[in-house]
């Protein structure tokens, strides 16, 4: 079984995530870098030349080859479980934890990191407050553990994250020995 870290841009996936794979002795695999690996440059510059749906169609096969892994880690993109057919592909094959923090922590997060924005028209505030708006239900509709990243240590998160996967995994091992 994978564990899938999804959340908004700055909630923490990656830093996490890699943490969460060294911890739990996984490989780790993140959306965006893959999807950059895969085309050889930012996926940024892909929906500026080509557009939103040419990014959709390469975040799909890439969560198509993820749902193909094993006991992995992996950062999923920021907005990837807000369409179906990414989880359609995905669900089966891992947990899914929803890392939160509040819009204040998240606008601060993406500015200390200055990370490019794909929607660099509207203040990053409004931005993020639109996506969790339009699309949190999907966030914590997929979710097995919404864990908030603004309560504790990065050393801390990892430890609670790595103690309830831990546990997690060793009731699906029950449940698929029962069945």
């Amino acid at each position: 079984m994978n564990v899938y870290l999804c959340g908004m841009i700055g909630s923490g996936k990656t830093t996490l995530g890699r943490r969460l794979a060294r911890e739990l002795g996984r490989d780790f695999f993140d959306l965006d870098e893959e999807m950059d690996r895969a085309l050889g440059y930012s996926f940024h510059r892909l929906v500026r030349e080509k557009g939103w749906l040419a990014f959709r169609e390469l975040e799909y096969s890439i969560c198509k080859r993820f749902a193909g892994l094993q006991e992995a880690v992996i950062a999923l993109g920021g907005g990837t479980v807000r369409y179906e057919w990414n989880l359609d592909v995905l669900r089966g094959t891992g947990l899914f934890i929803l890392l939160y923090a509040p819009l204040e922590t998240l606008a601060s997060r993406v500015r200390l990191a200055d990370r490019p924005r794909v929607n660099p028209g509207a203040s990053l505030e409004e931005d993020l407050k639109s996506i969790w708006e339009s699309s949190g239900e999907k966030y914590l509709g997929c979710a097995q553990l919404v864990y908030r990243t603004d309560e504790k240590s990065l050393e801390e998160s990892v430890e609670d994250l790595k103690n309830w996967t831990l546990r997690r995994l060793g009731e699906e091992s029950r449940e698929t020995r029962k069945g």
